[in-house]
C-alpha cells in the first residue's frame, strides 16, 4: 500500500515540476532589437478607419504618441519606416458605424516642432506602402472611401521591427490595447511601454 502511495506521489511530483520551473524561471518580455532601439516611427495603423463623428482622432492620437515618446527622451522620432529601429502604430477606438478609409487627414508633411519634451519630427506618415505590401490594383486602391466598420472602444498601440520591408506585414512585437489608452495628459500605452522595457532590462540582466 505504501509503495503505491510513494508512487502516486513521485507522478503528482513529475507532473508538478515543469509547472514550478516554469513559473520561476524569469523570462524577457522583449526582444534584444526592442531594448537596442533608438529611433522610432509613429504611424496611423494602416487599418484604422476615421468615425465621422471625430474625424482627427487618429492623427491627435499620433500627435500625443509622438509628444509623450519625446518627453520620455528614450528614443528619438525618425522620418520613414527604414531609417526607424521600431515602427509604433496607433489606432484610437471608436464605436461601429460610418467610418472613411486611407483619409487624407492621417497624411502630413515634414513637421518640426518644439514642445516641452524637446524638439519633435515629423515626415509623411500615414498609408505608405512602405509600411505594408500594396494590395493589387496599386495606388488606386488606396484613395479615401466610405465604408461601415465594427468598432473597437479600445486604443490600440502596436510596436513592430524598422528597418525592413512592409513592417506592419507581420506580428507586432508587443501590444497594448485600453480604453482611452492613447490620450493625453498620460498617454497611458506609452507608460505601459516604458514598464515593459524597464522589466526586460531587468530581467536581462540577471541572465545566467
Amino acid at each position: 500500500m505504501s509503495t503505491r502511495i510513494s508512487i502516486v506521489f513521485l507522478f503528482l511530483l513529475l507532473l508538478l515540476a515543469p509547472h514550478i520551473n516554469a513559473k520561476n524561471k524569469k523570462k524577457q518580455l522583449l526582444p534584444d532589437y526592442v531594448l537596442r532601439a533608438e529611433r522610432v516611427l509613429v504611424v496611423i495603423h494602416p487599418d484604422a478607419g476615421e468615425s465621422l463623428t471625430s474625424p482627427m482622432a487618429n492623427r491627435t492620437a499620433q500627435d500625443e504618441v509622438e509628444k509623450a515618446i519625446t518627453k520620455w527622451g528614450r528614443f528619438n522620432l525618425a522620418m520613414d519606416a527604414q531609417t526607424a529601429d521600431l515602427v509604433i502604430a496607433v489606432r484610437k477606438g471608436h464605436k461601429s458605424g460610418p467610418v472613411i478609409s486611407h483619409s487624407p487627414v492621417n497624411d502630413r508633411p515634414v513637421i518640426f516642432q518644439k514642445g516641452d519634451g524637446g524638439t519633435r519630427v515629423g515626415g509623411q506618415q500615414g498609408h505608405g506602402p512602405d509600411l505594408t505590401e500594396p494590395m493589387p490594383g496599386g495606388p488606386e486602391d488606396s484613395g479615401p472611401r466610405m465604408g461601415t466598420q465594427l468598432g473597437a472602444s479600445e486604443d490600440s498601440f502596436e510596436v513592430y521591427r524598422g528597418g525592413v520591408e512592409y513592417p506592419l506585414d507581420v506580428p507586432p512585437v508587443w501590444r497594448y490595447t485600453a480604453k482611452d489608452s492613447l490620450n493625453a495628459p498620460q498617454v497611458v500605452a506609452v507608460e505601459q511601454f516604458r514598464q515593459a522595457i524597464e522589466e526586460s532590462e531587468k530581467q536581462s540582466l540577471h541572465k545566467p
